[in-house]
């Protein structure tokens, strides 16, 4: 069995890897059931969308559509994960988190995906024209309606976070942000020790830089200068333990205290399977700085 934590205090246990919908996308029922079943079998147990994933392309909650529709051909589904979504994105605003909007935004969502409640329901990014207590509102008259299970945010600022929760009855249980060994960002702004501080459960999204830290890429013009030498770092690493670069990306964010859940972007069921190879990584102290100093370009103080 794959390693579990809480989220929070929701009460629910998921693997400390997932699986993010925010591709899931231009698929046959089929390939999407195989996707779904591919991560629940392997142990990923959180499987996380969000409103949003699909415009401009599918369209406006085609993600959602698509999950509520492998959740229909099989409703056992259901049972064998933790459903999370997202609301709070609407462009061109671009952000909604009244609470008119929000609740019309997460009975939208219940209705894509075909289920009665979602366990986990996060404020996508924050609305700064929405004065907390408002935002606070919608979310205790969802969770009293049976509507969602419990309350998140993604992208908040530590202020943010704090600014919520002090007009919100219920804990908040998870943050989003961006996080990998070319983003450090939740380390140094305080994310991480948050969650550390509250017990919300930090959920990684773009955990391999957008696939610049998988095998075979390349740096680009575009790329931050510090990617050859976190390339170094990862493929010295990876050659030790006979995996990949890619393995070791992952292990380094699963190593922090904090504990995240790492969210895998894939839509190829062998590159899920061989994500579970980061998991049998013991990386040494030496080496886990390594990647920081490679990334910031500069030794630990």
């Amino acid at each position: 069995m794959m390693r579990q934590v809480e989220i929070g205090a929701s009460g629910r246990r998921v693997g400390v890897l997932g699986f993010g919908c925010w591709r899931f996308l231009g698929h046959e029922l089929s390939q999407a059931e195989t996707l779904v079943e591919t991560a629940l079998d392997l142990g990923m147990t959180l499987i996380d969308t969000a409103d949003i994933y699909g415009f401009g392309g599918a369209g406006f909650g085609a993600a959602e559509t698509l999950l509520g529709e492998v959740l229909k051909a099989d409703p056992a589904r259901r049972g064998r994960m933790v459903l999370a979504t997202k609301g709070g994105i609407i462009p061109p605003a671009p952000y909604n988190s009244s609470r008119a909007y929000l609740i019309e935004a997460c009975e939208a969502s219940l209705a894509r995906l075909g289920v009665e409640q979602i366990d986990l329901y996060q404020i996508h990014r924050p609305d700064l024209l929405t004065p907390w207590e408002e935002v606070a509102g919608a979310l205790e008259t969802l969770i009293a309606d049976g509507k969602i299970a419990a309350a998140g945010i993604s992208n908040f600022t530590i202020a943010q976070a704090r600014a919520l929760q002090a007009h919100l009855g219920a804990k908040i249980v998870s943050t989003q942000p961006e996080f990998s060994a070319l983003q450090l960002q939740p380390m140094d702004d305080g994310t991480l020790d948050w969650c550390q501080e509250t017990g919300a459960r930090g959920l990684v999204w773009s955990p391999l830089a957008g696939g610049r830290l998988g095998e075979g890429y390349g740096p680009q013009a575009d790329d931050p200068a510090c990617l050859v030498d976190v390339h170094a770092v990862l493929d010295r690493i990876a050659s030790t333990h006979g995996a990949s670069r890619s393995d070791v990306a992952l292990a380094f964010l699963l190593m922090h205290p904090a504990q995240p859940v790492v969210l895998l972007g894939t839509q190829t069921p062998a590159r899920l399977k061989a994500a579970t190879r980061a998991l049998e990584i013991d990386l040494s102290r030496q080496d886990w700085y390594s990647i920081i100093e490679a990334s910031r370009g500069a030794p630990m103080p």
